[in-house]
C-alpha cells in the first residue's frame, strides 16, 4: 500500500480492495452521508467494485486517500484531492467514521492534503465544497485556510465553494 502523506498522528495512503469493508461501513452511516448527496453502497461487493474502478491515482496522481490512525492502525475515513475533469479543478474532500469526529483528524488530514497539493503536485488552486448546513465541514475548510468564494448548489441543496491558492 502506497503511503502518500504522514502527519504526527495519521498516515494517508492509497485505498485498495482490502478497504472495502471499511468503505462500506463508512458509507452506510446516515449521519456520515447526511450532507454528501451520496447514496450508501448496497453491499461490500459494491464498495469493492468502486475501489477496483477508482482511477484517480493512475490518471491524475491524486485521489481520496485512506486515513489511518498511526498508533492503532485503524481506518478512520478518507481525505484527499480529487481531480474534477468537468471543471478542471482539484477538490479537497474528507469523510470520517463518526467515532473519529471532533478529534481534529479531518483538519490534520485536510491541511496535509493541501500542503501536498501545493508542494508535490504544484497546484495553483484547490477548491472545497460543502453544503451550507454542514457547519463541521465548513469549519474544517476555514481552519485549513480556505476562503469562501461563492454560493453553489450541490445535490439540489444550497452549498458553498471555498478556495485556497498557492502563494
Amino acid at each position: 500500500m502506497k503511503t502518500i502523506i504522514e502527519t504526527h498522528r495519521l498516515q494517508l495512503r492509497e485505498m485498495n480492495v482490502d478497504d472495502a469493508p471499511f468503505l462500506f461501513e463508512l458509507n452506510n452511516d446516515s449521519d456520515v452521508l447526511k450532507y454528501t448527496g451520496d447514496v450508501p453502497f448496497v453491499n461490500e461487493e459494491e464498495a469493492r467494485n468502486f475501489l477496483v474502478n477508482y482511477d484517480q491515482y493512475k490518471k491524475y496522481n491524486r485521489g481520496r486517500w485512506a486515513v489511518i490512525i498511526k498508533n492503532t492502525n485503524d481506518f478512520a475515513g478518507w481525505c484527499g484531492l480529487k481531480y474534477r475533469s468537468e471543471d478542471y479543478e482539484t477538490d479537497l474532500g474528507f469523510r470520517f467514521m463518526k467515532k473519529y469526529w471532533n478529534q481534529g483528524f479531518a483538519s490534520e488530514a485536510a491541511l496535509a492534503s493541501i500542503n501536498y497539493g501545493f508542494s508535490i503536485l504544484q497546484l495553483n488552486r484547490i477548491i472545497g465544497r460543502a453544503m451550507i448546513e454542514n457547519k463541521a465541514s465548513i469549519r474544517v475548510l476555514e481552519k485549513v485556510g480556505m476562503k469562501f468564494d461563492k454560493p453553489i448548489t450541490l445535490s439540489n441543496q444550497k452549498a458553498a465553494l471555498f478556495t485556497i491558492s498557492n502563494k
